[in-house]
């Protein structure tokens, strides 16, 4: 748990937060029960804008967080344009690949590379038959998180 410099109990998971360099590094879905403080001004602010989105989704349309990881050209395109999609709102891998021309699969392993889930709403892409996968999961615990992120946000999907 030192590795995280703060840690936020949401209804799905705890979420352990990475802070390098006063910039948001990483979300991890944590097996944890004990809540740790924020331990600096950026801790605090991100705390603080996860906890609105879980408070009212709508209230935060787009995070204000500075966030400092390594990322490829186009992983930081894929990253950049699910940042646009509205809370409540879904698209298909295969749509976003359509707007960036590339394949459907290389959107959902960009997806599967983000280091800040809910930041990044990766769960806003979904699969043309349903809900799809999740972290590189596709049927356990982490698909449920998914699932309770789409639900909060009042998508329909199943």
């Amino acid at each position: 748990m030192e590795d995280y410099q703060a840690s936020i109990r949401a209804p799905f998971a705890h979420l352990g937060i990475r802070i390098i360099d006063n910039k948001l590094a990483a979300i991890d879905f944590i097996d944890s029960e004990t809540e740790i403080e924020p331990a600096d001004d950026t801790a605090v602010n991100v705390c603080k804008q996860i906890r609105r989105y879980l408070d009212d989704p709508g209230a935060n349309q787009c995070f204000d967080i500075k966030c400092a990881f390594s990322a490829t050209p186009f992983q930081q395109k894929v990253w950049s344009e699910l940042k646009k999609i509205p809370p409540g709102k879904v698209v298909t891998y295969g749509e976003l690949a359509k707007k960036l021309g590339t394949s459907a699969r290389a959107v959902g392993n960009a997806c599967r590379q983000n280091p800040v889930p809910v930041v990044i709403p990766c769960h806003r892409v979904v699969s043309a038959s349903g809900i799809g996968g999740y972290a590189g999961d596709t049927g356990g615990d982490l698909l449920k998180i998914k699932s309770w992120l789409l639900q909060h946000e009042g998508s329909a999907i199943n």
